[in-house]
């Protein structure tokens, strides 16, 4: 797991990606698994990359912030909902359920979380921001969507999912000026909480 967290990791290049967003704000979204654990990476393009909270389950979604949920079973209900800001901020829960009625709960975290977040620069200009996050196995137990799952999983399962992203470039001064909410899969509604167009996560072999 340690690896997945590693700056240089030669495991992330080789990743296969995919990417969405405006131009000058675009993200690029890989994953990789092992026995032990699934691990995500997001990065994202942003000359000023900026955010204020610091504490685990701060409502970090007001600020700017990189998105997954994880839809175990695939039903819509009891999904999960990552949130990392640029300060290494994790907003973990369950989403009991999208639209109409959204419905989550804050308390549940996902044990053994481990993330970790960088600055890209290059020749001193700020490029963006690298995060990235692993998540045990054993956490996703205690979602009720993961009911007769076995991990990790085999080649070929699937979870559903979608990523998205918010952009403030207001910055902390005029954190609701020209925001960029940004669907990696369109949701055809103001929420990203519709699960009826989360897409297959397929997990395959290297």
């Amino acid at each position: 797991m340690g690896e997945m967290l590693s700056e240089g990791s030669e495991a992330w290049e080789a990743a296969s990606s995919l990417s969405w967003g405006r131009r000058g704000y675009r993200t690029r979204f890989s994953a990789q698994w092992t026995s032990e654990a699934l691990g995500l990476r997001f990065v994202a393009s942003d000359p000023s990359p900026w955010s204020t909270m610091t504490e685990r389950d701060d409502p970090i979604w007001n600020e700017e912030v990189v998105e997954i949920f994880l839809d175990l079973d695939s039903s819509g209900t009891h999904y999960a909902e990552y949130e990392l800001n640029p300060h290494n901020t994790l907003c973990d829960l369950q989403m009991i359920r999208g639209i109409p009625d959204i419905e989550g709960n804050i308390e549940w975290d996902h044990r053994g979380a481990r993330h970790r977040v960088w600055t890209v620069e290059r020749d001193g200009e700020t490029l963006g921001w690298d995060a990235r996050l692993v998540l045990p196995w054993d956490g996703f137990e205690s979602l009720p969507s993961s009911a007769g799952r076995r991990y990790p999983p085999t080649p070929g399962e699937w979870f559903r999912f979608n990523v998205f992203r918010i952009e403030r470039p207001g910055g902390a001064a005029s954190p609701r000026e020209n925001v960029l909410f940004m669907p990696y899969i369109p949701t055809g509604d103001a929420s990203f909480h519709v699960p009826r167009v989360f897409q297959r996560f397929v997990f395959v072999d290297d």
